[in-house]
Order: structure tokens, then C-alpha cells, then sequence
């Protein structure tokens, strides 16, 4: 035997050996893309076991919000910093523990007095009111000699790797390491920064502390660790620096303690590197008596417990001193902004949009409880092992076992994986990775098994022949002539498709409940005629799903105007489905059972898609795939929402609007979709759109559709009861809809900038 006929015959095993050497080669690697997998994870458990919040914790979190009350009240930012001294006098009063600022102040205050009459200076006659104004009191050194007086009052400053910004903070205290000697701690600090935006020296030197509010994003823009100690590279030939963030400056300074102790891993006589988890790098930092836990880089996981308005104090209520006291009684009390244009938005697990000065409360709460996240070391050793150990065993396996009893095996550790990551991190905080493993062991599985599957099913390959494919009966004679298109494959192409579907079928087949052949004849009786109004005007059927039907025109055969005859079929359906329940209703009045009509909606949508023969090299069939299949499934769901019996979306419409009488519906955003889209519903042919009655209705809808949208609700409302009972009763259902719609919002009303788009939340 051949070493190549070997090799062949024992693809099963080398296939899979080579997966499961690759997959722990990129385990071990950890490229960008798996640890975007792994965060992508990690965001799931924490976005379904959020961090609880404490609104009664014995050291409170609080946050002095500027917000737009705030703005209104005291005027545009920035402030005069005597109105921020006064603030931190009502906080210092009312008991505030320390007072943390996530604001940068580093520029002079503009109307200081000094300040101001620079600016007077072009005035004609202000020589006067500049003299005896230029020697009143300087508001900098005002708000400085609060600061002093005030302590403990941390002031922020950010970290920046432009050059251009080479500004050193002031930093009164000291760091000590235990396990790292300098250089080593700061290896493990990324970014080096290399410029800052700082607090005037005024200010840095009044103030108990300066610290970083600076925050590095992950590589998809979500903030997910936060770091506790930051490093400066002055430029000037000197050491690097190192600096406390915003929260771990605050504990210092309340604590009333000079030196943050950073310890490596493994410095703990007590534990060993596996149990503490860092094997290297950064294990945690004590300030005072709290000791913060940290990755190998000096960061804290955020375990977010989402926006919580009980965190916000407003400054308005604040500086009007409206505010309860014991709101900020031994508290630790963050200053930060959340009106539009102050706004330091912040993208996390728990949410797109997040303020990044409740990020810092966050963290300091999460410090407070010694509630910490960890992403340990044994969990790199777990998910390698899983991947080996299983790896092999279904390598083993799978020739003796079968692919049935493997994928048994296989499913019960995947499951288990997920189940030990899981209680890991409810009962522990701690951070495992059961995807990539268990994604890795698939594709060993599926390649053993593929393999096998192919080998055996070659043997009987001959005996299958021509029963091996199912055809749908509208290809049959094309493929009978062309066989060459018996294969997979598609290609793109602009089709229209319909959608209908049964309204209330759970209620009718209810009535069937001991009678299911009687069912069975129902559906069969209806969907024959309405099957005939699509292969009547050239549609093809692709599917039935129980009761609905999904249509489309333009394949495989060319339709030219395929729009039009979906439309056509359309209302066609509609007529046959009441001449049917005429049928149903006299049989029932006749056997004296009650009757129970049938309804339908229908969506029929324009767009390009993939159509061809879909499915596997065993089983295929001729159908269609692409979003404006989707929509158009979307759009008949949404006919029930609208009280029309046929939605058109925007491409539709725009084709058949002058042969059919059509009428726009909404601009809608569909359940699934984040584009809006136009739609319109279709209610005759062109005898109706042509007539007087029409055309009027037309005009007054198109100009209460417009009223609605600019917020004009009494004109709106005034236009759907002149409409409401014309061209017989068809359009009642919607404007009942749109009058329920100005109902809720004269009392809720949208915002200035509504642009009229419905969000639908159903399909």
C-alpha cells in the first residue's frame, strides 16, 4: 500500500489532528480576533448577571451631575469657578467624604475680574470701570483657597500621547512596589503616555490629590477594564512616572495616606501563582486599607450594574442647596457632566451610550465591596486542556462510536463547558471562555465526520442515483433540457416577492381540535385558489409553511413588470378568498356549525437576491435568499398593524403606483432592521386610482401623512375624520391606528428632531 492511499484512508484522523493542533496553536497565541471573541462573551454574562446595585451601601457613591437643569440655571460652561467653589462648599457641608472632579481645569477662569478687562480694553470710555475693577479679588485663587481649605477635593486630569501636550500632573504621593522593582511595573503599563491636559498648578497644589480619569477602549470601542495606575514618559531623559486613576487618588486621599503599594503576582507567601491567578505582571494595589485587585496590567474589570439614576445628584439642586444632605453624608462624590455638548459618552457591555463619569463610580462602588472580576490564569490552562483533552478523545472516538454517539459525547462537555463558565462567574467573578473551545471541538467533530460520511456515502453513491435530489415541479421541464443547472450555486437578480399569511389561524384550527383531516382540507381548499392566482400571472410557488404562502416573480423564467403581477395576484387572492368564504359560510349555516372566516395579510417587496438551487450536495431545491426576502416576510406581518390587507415596500410601490391605486403607509424601521424604509398599502386596480373619489382621498391622506409628521396633531386629527368612512371603510383600520398613535402623543410627544420614523416592535 501506497504511503498516499494510507494517508487517504486515515484522512479521518489527520484532518482532525490538524485542526486540534491549530486550534491550540491560536489558543496559545491569543491573536486580536479571539480575544474579540472572548470579550464578545464576557459582554453576554455580564449583560445577563449585571453587578446588583447597593442604593444603601455604608460608604455611598454619589454623582454631581451638570446637567441641562444645571445650564439653564447657572449658564452656559464653563462656570465661573466661584460657583464651583461654592459647590464643593455645600458638599463639604452637607458631610461629602471626599469630592472627585471628572472635569480638567486648564485654562484661566474667563471672567475672573483680571481676566475679564483684558477683554474691555477695545471699549471706548472703559479706562475708568477697568481700574477699579482690575484689582478685585482673582476667582483662581478664590477657588484655590477653597480647595485648600476644603481637602479632601481630588481634581482629574487626562493622559494624552500627543507630544504636544508635555504638561507633567502634580502628584503628591508616592508609589512602593513589593515582588517588581520600578522598570518592572512599568513594563507592564500600556499605553506610555506621553503628554497631559492638567489642572492649573494653582489648583494641582491646593488640591488633596490629582488623578487620571483617562480611559483605554478596547479594540471594538467598548470600555471593559479600567485602569487603576498610568505611566508618563516626560520626554526629558528622566525616569517615567507613574500616576493614581481618579478613583484610586480619591481612596488615597480619604484615606489621609501618602504611599499605593503595587504588588506582583506571587508575593503572597499565603498563595501560589496559579491560585492568585496573574502568573505575571501586576497583582494588586493597596491603598491604605483597601486592597484593589488588578489584571497583570494594573486594570479593573467593569462589572457594570447599568445607568442608575439614583447615583445623580443635580448641581443645580446642589448650589441651590435643595439637595438632601444625606444623600452625600460620608459619601465619595464624583463631579462630572451629562449635558448635550458636556457629554463624555462612553460605549460598554450593558450599554452604547454611557457616561463616563458613573464608569468611575462604578469602579469605585465595585472597590468599595471588594466586588472584583477577574480574568485568572488557570483559565488559560482550562481552555487549552479542554481543547486537547477532548480534541483527542473524538478523534479517538469517532470511527468506534459513530457520529451520532460523538456529537452525544461531544454536546454533553460543550454543555458542561458552558456550565462551569457560567457558575464561575455568578458564584466566583470569575472569567472563562467556553466558545472558542467548544467552537474548536466542532470543527475537529465536523471534520472527522464529514470525512467518514463522504467516504461511506461514495460506496452507495450509484444506488442513490437519481432519487438522491428533490425538484420543485416548476423546474422539471427547464431542468429536463438544461442539466447542467442540477448543481448548487445562485445567482443575483432583482425579484418581487409576496408573503401571505392566515390571520387568527390559531383560533381556527382551535374549532379543528377533533377533527385534524378537517384541518387538513381547510388549508388544502384554501391554499389552491390562491396558488392559482400566482401561477396565473407567472409567480413561482418556493414554499408552504402551514398556512402561509412565500411567492416570487422574475426566476426562474424573466417576468418583464414582475411588480405589477405580484400586485395583480394579490388583489386577486383577496377576491378568491371571498368567494371561498362565501362557499364556507353558506356549507356551515347548512350543517348549523358556526363559521368562522377566513382572513389574510400580505406583504409583496421589490429587491435584488441570490436565487438558484440552495441546500446541501444531497438535497436541494430552487429558492432565494437576501434582505429583501426578509423584508417583504416583514412587511405581511406588519399588515395586521396597519389594518390593510396588502403592504408594498418602497420599491414596489414606486413601480406599480401609477397602474394600481396605492397609498402610503408610514416610514417604518421593521423588527430586525435598523434602516427605515417607506411603505404603502395597495387597495384597486387602475379603474379605482383613476377615479375622482381616489384621487381626491389620495390628496388629503398624502397631506395628513404630512401634518402628522411635523407634529401638527390637530390638523392630523381633523384630516382622519374627514377620511374615515370613504372609499368604503377600506382605510378605517388605519387611521384608527394613526389616531391612537396622536393620542399617545399629545401625551408623550416625540422629540423636536423626530424624523416620523415608526420603530416597529413586532413583526
Amino acid at each position: 500500500m501506497s504511503t498516499m492511499t494510507w494517508f487517504g484512508k486515515k484522512a479521518h484522523f489527520w484532518a482532525p489532528l490538524l485542526l486540534l493542533i491549530g486550534a491550540l496553536f491560536v489558543r496559545a497565541s491569543e491573536p486580536n480576533w479571539l480575544e474579540g471573541l472572548q470579550f464578545a462573551v464576557f459582554d453576554e454574562l455580564m449583560r445577563a448577571y449585571p453587578r446588583d446595585y447597593n442604593p444603601d451601601a455604608d460608604i455611598p457613591v454619589r454623582i454631581v451631575d451638570i446637567d441641562e437643569d444645571s445650564l439653564a440655571a447657572h449658564g452656559q460652561w464653563p462656570w465661573s469657578r466661584l460657583t464651583i467653589a461654592q459647590m464643593v462648599l455645600n458638599l463639604r457641608q452637607a458631610g461629602a467624604a471626599v469630592v472627585a472632579f471628572d472635569i480638567v481645569f486648564s485654562e484661566p477662569d474667563r471672567i475672573s475680574p483680571p481676566n475679564a478687562v483684558k477683554e474691555w480694553s477695545v471699549l471706548e470710555g472703559a479706562e475708568d470701570l477697568m481700574e477699579r475693577i482690575k484689582n478685585l479679588p482673582d476667582f483662581d485663587a478664590a477657588f484655590a483657597q477653597y480647595l485648600e481649605a476644603l481637602n479632601p477635593v481630588v481634581l482629574g486630569f487626562v493622559l494624552s500621547q500627543d507630544e504636544r501636550l508635555p504638561r507633567i500632573p502634580d502628584f503628591d504621593g508616592t508609589f512602593a512596589t513589593k515582588g517588581l522593582n520600578a522598570g518592572d511595573v512599568r513594563r507592564f503599563l500600556k499605553p506610555v503616555y506621553t503628554g497631559a491636559v492638567t489642572n492649573l498648578p494653582i489648583f494641582e497644589k491646593a488640591a488633596s490629590g490629582n488623578g487620571s480619569f483617562s480611559m483605554r477602549l478596547e479594540q471594538d470601542g467598548l470600555v471593559r477594564r479600567v485602569p487603576v495606575i498610568f505611566q508618563l514618559d516626560p520626554k526629558n531623559g528622566s525616569d517615567t512616572l507613574l500616576y493614581p486613576s481618579l478613583v484610586a487618588e480619591a481612596f488615597r486621599t480619604v484615606q489621609g495616606v501618602k504611599t499605593m503599594i503595587v504588588r506582583a503576582a506571587g508575593t503572597d507567601s499565603t498563595a501560589s501563582l496559579l491560585e492568585q491567578g496573574n502568573v505575571n505582571g501586576l497583582a494588586n494595589i493597596q491603598i491604605g486599607a483597601k486592597t484593589i485587585p488588578t489584571d497583570p496590567f494594573g486594570r479593573i474589570w467593569l462589572h457594570s450594574t447599568g445607568h442608575r439614576q439614583e447615583r445623580f445628584i443635580s448641581a443645580k439642586s446642589v448650589l441651590d442647596g435643595t439637595f438632601d444632605p444625606t444623600l452625600v453624608q460620608g459619601a465619595i462624590v464624583f463631579v462630572g457632566a451629562t449635558a448635550a455638548g458636556l457629554l463624555d459618552l462612553r460605549a460598554t457591555a450593558l450599554a452604547s451610550q454611557y457616561p463616563g463619569v458613573e464608569i468611575h463610580a462604578e469602579i469605585a462602588e465595585q472597590v468599595i465591596s471588594d466586588h472584583f472580576l477577574e480574568r485568572p490564569g488557570t483559565a488559560f490552562y482550562f481552555e487549552l486542556g479542554f481543547i486537547l483533552i477532548l480534541g483527542l478523545l473524538l478523534i479517538i472516538a469517532m470511527p468506534r462510536l459513530g457520529a451520532a454517539k460523538s456529537a452525544l459525547f461531544g454536546g454533553i462537555c460543550v454543555m458542561g463547558a458552558f456550565g462551569f463558565a457560567w457558575m464561575m462567574f455568578t458564584q466566583h467573578l470569575q472569567l472563562f471562555d467556553p466558545v472558542f473551545p467548544s467552537g474548536a471541538t466542532l470543527a475537529i467533530y465536523l471534520a472527522g465526520t464529514v470525512i467518514l460520511f463522504v467516504r461511506e456515502e461514495s460506496q452507495r453513491r450509484q444506488i442513490r442515483g437519481a432519487f438522491a435530489h428533490y425538484l420543485s415541479p416548476d423546474l422539471v421541464q427547464q431542468l429536463a433540457e438544461q442539466p447542467e443547472r442540477l448543481k448548487l450555486g445562485g445567482e443575483t437578480k432583482t425579484l418581487t416577492f409576496l408573503f401571505c399569511d392566515v390571520r387568527g389561524f390559531t383560533t381556527i384550527s382551535e374549532s379543528f381540535k377533533g377533527n385534524p383531516q378537517g384541518l387538513t382540507l381547510l388549508i388544502n381548499r384554501f391554499l389552491t385558489p390562491l396558488t392559482d392566482c400566482i401561477l396565473d400571472r407567472r409567480g413561482t410557488i418556493d414554499k408552504y409553511m402551514g398556512d402561509c404562502i412565500m411567492a416570487f416573480w422574475n426566476a426562474p423564467l424573466d417576468v418583464p413588470n414582475h411588480p405589477k403581477d405580484a400586485c395583480e395576484s394579490a388583489l386577486s387572492m383577496f377576491e378568491a378568498l371571498e368567494a371561498l368564504n362565501k362557499e364556507r359560510e353558506a356549507e356551515a349555516q347548512a350543517a348549523g356549525d358556526p363559521f368562522l372566516p377566513l382572513n389574510i395579510g400580505i406583504g409583496v417587496n421589490t429587491g435584488d437576491c441570490v436565487v438558484g438551487n440552495m441546500g446541501s450536495d444531497q438535497r436541494f431545491d430552487y429558492s432565494v435568499l437576501g434582505d429583501a426576502v426578509n423584508l417583504a416576510s416583514r412587511l405581511e406581518g406588519q399588515s395586521k398593524s396597519y389594518g390593510v390587507g396588502i403592504v408594498l415596500g418602497t420599491d414596489t410601490w414606486h413601480a406599480v403606483a401609477d397602474d394600481f391605486a396605492t397609498l402610503e403607509l408610514d416610514r417604518i424601521a421593521v423588527k430586525g432592521k435598523s434602516e427605515a424604509v417607506t411603505i404603502a398599502t395597495c387597495i384597486g386596480r387602475s379603474d379605482l386610482r383613476q377615479s375622482q373619489e381616489f384621487l381626491d382621498h389620495a390628496r388629503h391622506h398624502e397631506t395628513l401623512l404630512s401634518a402628522f409628521r411635523a407634529q401638527e396633531w390637530d390638523q392630523a386629527e381633523s384630516l382622519l375624520k374627514a377620511l374615515t368612512g370613504k372609499l368604503s371603510g377600506q382605510m378605517d383600520g388605519f387611521y384608527a391606528i394613526y389616531q391612537e398613535r396622536i393620542d399617545e402623543y399629545r401625551q408623550n410627544p416625540p422629540p423636536a428632531n423626530w424624523d416620523g420614523v415608526y420603530i416597529a416592535t413586532s413583526k
